[in-house]
Formats: structure tokens, C-alpha cells, sequence
């Protein structure tokens, strides 16, 4: 499994790097208030409709997880009844396989894909390459980050990290454009290049946002063409579908799709919506000769056993993400998941477990934002929080904490201890504060204390107890004890 993608730092050197880089936060802050704003006001256009939406996709998205097995083997038999193409991939490892043993069945060696997370959670792009397999995003974002050797940012606009000079020297790098800054001309030079990729591809690979139980179709929602010619032109097509991605029926896949858009990125409807029922049929001019869908669990069931079994209601809409104070400060990258934000933190630590994802779960400020926002009512910061609760009590959390957090505790709970503890740490705060009412930041060598005072003050204890000034001002008011 290839969730995470930069392990070789810690969360703490990587929302340094990211707490450097303005671009990044201006970048994020103008998305966010952007789609804020845009969302804000198609939920008020709705008024109490959109509440009703909500609730409505949040049954339908519990009815599936509480029944998932019998809508996984209905997707998967009326699927096969359209002509496609089965596979079974319990796990990340499982799925690459079958994804090889369809090029080796085939003898191709290039493949067009379009944006699929599915695809970056199991490192497709990676493999197919280690292979000797070409393989071309298509779709402009992505196209940017494989061209810069770069990851995600954001769920939704995945090269948010670029600004239109970057693009531009990119390109004149890695493809010889010589064009200026235009996003227009940059996206014409784009397209001229892809349009014999597209041509030349003998496999074509995207993901799914929803399956449709009742039909066996699959949906793709995009705001680029790209989609529809990579599920066109090659002959042979993969589908990767998450065992999530499903919705019982067609009057259901309306009510997400109503909410997704408008979640995303502020927008009713979506540019691009395509709804594909198997391979082409007698007659039909376009479409792909062999439909493969690969049917991935990878940790899904477990999610769906366990206390975080809300989060497979998550649709990837990314709202989480544009409300995110602590999103906009350390940046997509920071996490060092392909699953940034909070929903990020929820998801990665339930499929990874907590041995490899250091400090993640507690890049969160708690404040519910993400909750308020999120369009099928999953409570993330309550399982960010349980998320916590599972590191300490499992001992994951760093050695230290340990004995600090027994010392503290045994403060706290013995009075003699804690007045002790006050009477000494008053002489030693002001000695380490020279004499200030803070400590200065030259104190930042402190462990733990440093990660406060390196950027904030730390106000130093009073001389005087509030309990002993409150006694000594009522004695002055006249109110006795």
C-alpha cells in the first residue's frame, strides 16, 4: 500500500518546509475562500433543502456500508451481466497484479489514464512504470504533476502547489514548450500533445466515483474531456472501483451527485458526467472492446468493522479540505499522504494503521469545521479525536510524552505535589525568561516546551496564586473567608 508517499521525513520537517512557503498558503487561502464562498451560496439558494439532501445521502451511504457485501456481489453480477469484465483485489498488492496480468494478456505496453485517487492509493503509476509500461495522465492537473515528478496537494485540484510560471517552465523542460504563461495557451499545447496519446493508447485507466449497484454502471465526474477519451478510444479499459464508491441505485447516484459538485468546488452541476454499462455494443461507433473493473477492498472492510466505519461515506469532495485552518498553514504535502486535510488524517490512519504515520493524527485543531461542512455528515473531528485516544492507549505516541504525562498527572491530582510544582516553577520560569514575563525563545531547547515557544511566548507562573488573591480581595470587600 502506497498511501503515504514521503516517509523518509517526519510531520514535523514536513509542515516546516510547508510553513515556509507562501506561495502555498496564498495559493490554498484563495481556493478556499473561493470555494467557500461559492458553496455558501448555493446552500442558501437551497435553504432547508440542502439539511434534507444531506440527511437523505447520509442514509444512503450508512444502508450501504451496513449491507455492504450484498451490494458489492449486485454491482458485481450486473456488471458481468453488461459484458464486463470482473476482478477481486482484497489488497492494493492484489489489484497491481491484476492491472499486469491484463497488459501481459494483451501485450500492450501504453496506457492514457485520467484522474483516479484509487490509482495513487495502490501506486499504479509506479509499477506499470517499473514494468516498462508508458503510462500518460491525461488529465491537466495530474499531467502537470507526473511531468514535474510531483504528488497531489488536494484532492480535487491536485496542482494547486503550481502557479502558472512554474507550468510554463515545466513544460519548457520536460516538453519542449515555448509558449508563455497563458493558461489557454499552455492548455493548447497540452492538448496538442495528448491528442496522439490518446490515439496511440492501447489501454485506458480511470477510477470511479460512484458504481451503480442496481445496473452495474460506473460513473465518471470531471471537468475535462480527458475522461470521456480515455473511456473511448483504447480498446481495452480498466476500472478501478473502491467497494465505498457504491450506491444502491440510479435515484441515489442523483442525490450524490447533486451534493458532490456543489461540496467540491461551489458549482451545481459538474462539466463532464459520464455513466458507462459495458464494453461497446453492435452498432455504437465509440467505446472500448474489453471492460476490466477492478473491484478494490484494501482495508475497506475493516473500516466498515471497526469504530471509524462513518469515514466510507466519504465521497472525496475535498469540503474538508477548503475549511481547513490547519490545512492552509502546513499544506497538502505536509501530511505526507496522498489523502491530505482532515479527511486525510481519518482515512490514511485507519487503512495504514498508526506504526507509519508518525504524528498525523494530531495535525488538527479539533475546532469541527470539517464536520459542519462535510455533505454526508461524517463527524471527522470526533474521529480524528478517537484516533488519538487508539495512539496513546496503544503506546504509539512518542516515548517521551509518557513520563511527562504521568509527572503532570501526579501534579494535578495531589495538592501538595501541585503547590510544590507551583512554588518551584515560579523562580525557575523567571530565571529561564531573564527576568521577562515570558520565556524568551532562546528557551526553545527545552523538549516538548520548544514546540510552543519557538514561535509564541509562554507566559512565565504568577508569584501569586489566584486562590490566594481572590482570599486576600475578598478579605478587603468584607466577605469574610
Amino acid at each position: 500500500m502506497s498511501i503515504l508517499y514521503n516517509t523518509d521525513e517526519t510531520l514535523r520537517e514536513r509542515v516546516t518546509e510547508g510553513l515556509k512557503d507562501e506561495f502555498k498558503h496564498n495559493a490554498i487561502r484563495t481556493a478556499q475562500e473561493v470555494f467557500y464562498t461559492k458553496r455558501g451560496e448555493l446552500v442558501k439558494e437551497m435553504g432547508i433543502g440542502w439539511q434534507q439532501l444531506r440527511m437523505h445521502a447520509t442514509e444512503v451511504r450508512n444502508h450501504v456500508t451496513d449491507n455492504l457485501d450484498y451490494y458489492v456481489k449486485q454491482f458485481a453480477e450486473n456488471a458481468e451481466a453488461n459484458g464486463c469484465i470482473m476482478h477481486y483485489a482484497p489488497t492494493g498488492d492484489d489489484a497491481l497484479w491484476e492491472v499486469l496480468d491484463i497488459f501481459e494478456k494483451h501485450g500492450a505496453s501504453y496506457a492514457v489514464k485520467s484522474k483516479s485517487m484509487m490509482t495513487e492509493e495502490v501506486g499504479l503509476n509506479e509499477v506499470l512504470e517499473e514494468t516498462g509500461i508508458t503510462i500518460i495522465e491525461t488529465d491537466c492537473a495530474e499531467n502537470i504533476l507526473q511531468t514535474a515528478g510531483s504528488k497531489p496537494s488536494h484532492i480535487v485540484v491536485p496542482a494547486l502547489h503550481f502557479d502558472r510560471e512554474a507550468i510554463m517552465k515545466i513544460y519548457k523542460e520536460k516538453r519542449g514548450y515555448d509558449g508563455s504563461s497563458v493558461p489557454e495557451e499552455i492548455t493548447h499545447f497540452l492538448r496538442k500533445i495528448l491528442r496522439k496519446e490518446f490515439m496511440d493508447a492501447e489501454v485506458g485507466i480511470r477510477g470511479c466515483n460512484f458504481a451503480v449497484a442496481s445496473t452495474g454502471s460506473v460513473t465518471l465526474v470531471t471537468n475535462e474531456g480527458n475522461g470521456r477519451m480515455v473511456d473511448s478510444f483504447p480498446k481495452v479499459q480498466i476500472v478501478f472501483v473502491g467497494i465505498d464508491r457504491i450506491v444502491p441505485d440510479l435515484e441515489s447516484l442523483d442525490t450524490m451527485l447533486a451534493l458532490l459538485p456543489r461540496s467540491a468546488v461551489g458549482a451545481k452541476m459538474t462539466a463532464y458526467f459520464s455513466l458507462d454499462s459495458g464494453p461497446r455494443g453492435a452498432g455504437e461507433v465509440d467505446g472500448p472492446e474489453e471492460v476490466h473493473i477492478v473491484l478494490m477492498d484494501n482495508g475497506r472492510h475493516t473500516l466498515a468493522n471497526s469504530e471509524f466505519s462513518d469515514m466510507l461515506r466519504c465521497m472525496r469532495c475535498g469540503a474538508c479540505l477548503n475549511i481547513c485552518p490547519v490545512y492552509r498553514h502546513i499544506t497538502g504535502h505536509g501530511y505526507g499522504s496522498i489523502y491530505p486535510g482532515p479527511m486525510g488524517i481519518v482515512l490514511t490512519a485507519g487503512l495504514v494503521g498508526y506504526d507509519d504515520i508518525d504524528s498525523m493524527a494530531f495535525a488538527c485543531s479539533l475546532c469541527g469545521a470539517c464536520t459542519e461542512h462535510c455533505p454526508v455528515s461524517i463527524p471527522i473531528h470526533d474521529l480524528i479525536r478517537q484516533h488519538r485516544i487508539n495512539i496513546v492507549e496503544q503506546g504509539k505516541n512518542h516515548a517521551i510524552e509518557v513520563p511527562i504525562f504521568k509527572a503532570l498527572a501526579l501534579m494535578w491530582s495531589n495538592v501538595d505535589v501541585y503547590n510544590y510544582a507551583m512554588k518551584m516553577g515560579t523562580p525557575v520560569m523567571k530565571k529561564l525568561a531573564h527576568g521577562e514575563d515570558a520565556l524568551a525563545k532562546d528557551s526553545a531547547w527545552i523538549p516538548v516546551v520548544k514546540g510552543w515557544t519557538s514561535t509564541r511566548d509562554f507566559d512565565c507562573l504568577s508569584e501569586t496564586r489566584f486562590r490566594t488573591w481572590f482570599k486576600e480581595h475578598k478579605k478587603q470587600q468584607g466577605g469574610g473567608k
